[in-house]
């Protein structure tokens, strides 16, 4: 029934598929433009269709799960990265940002429910994609020194992004026309998290 609540055992496992989903995106290698000190990665599609299928209480608990994961050791990122090191670098700010997409993605998409639209979802990862922006740019300038600089050098993620966001959007539609109730408990869960 729409808005009843989802299995514990349920929830868990949409939770790890997606931590699982975020760390396959991972075998694709990253690469480097423009001199940039940060890669171009497929990875950070997953916290976008995380926020954007799960909402935002199991979106960003996927992706929190993902990043521990990484934190112990595991080489889940992009080119076999893991442990600390990772956050620690220029970076680091665009990963822990992952966590925070997830969540303002899954949030913008839970007022949509009980099916988001395509400029629902073009609009929520618009802000996702942002809100990573929001706080890899100023985390990478840590190490630069220059604030300037990382945010003009970061205009060379914009146009893959906005292709990624495109995509995650046709697929999250499509997977809320099939599985109209895969947010359903997510939306209290999300509403509440929201007014906290």
């Amino acid at each position: 029934m729409p808005g009843q609540r989802t299995a514990p055992a349920t929830e868990l496992a949409r939770t790890v598929v997606f931590a699982a989903f975020i760390a396959v995106l991972g075998l694709f290698p990253g690469f480097y433009l423009g001199g940039a000190a940060v890669p171009v990665v497929l990875q950070n599609m997953g916290p976008l269709l995380a926020g954007s299928i799960l909402g935002a209480r199991r979106g960003g608990a996927s992706v929190l799960l993902f990043l521990g994961l990484v934190v112990i050791g595991l080489p889940l990122l992009s080119g076999g990265r893991g442990g600390i090191a990772p956050f620690a670098g220029p970076s680091g700010g665009f990963l822990l940002g992952w966590l925070l997409s997830a969540f303002v993605v899954g949030l913008i998409v839970q007022r949509a429910t009980p099916r988001p639209g395509l400029a629902v979802l073009l609009l929520a990862n618009l802000a996702g994609v942002a809100v990573d922006y929001l706080v890899g740019i100023p985390y990478w300038a840590a190490f630069t020194g220059d604030l300037g600089a990382a945010a003009v050098q970061s205009l060379v993620f914009v146009p893959g992004d906005a292709v990624k966001l495109v995509l995650v959007s046709l697929v999250a539609v499509a997977v809320h026309r099939a599985l109209p109730a895969s947010l359903s408990g997510s939306a209290q869960g999300g509403t509440r998290t929201a007014r906290e």
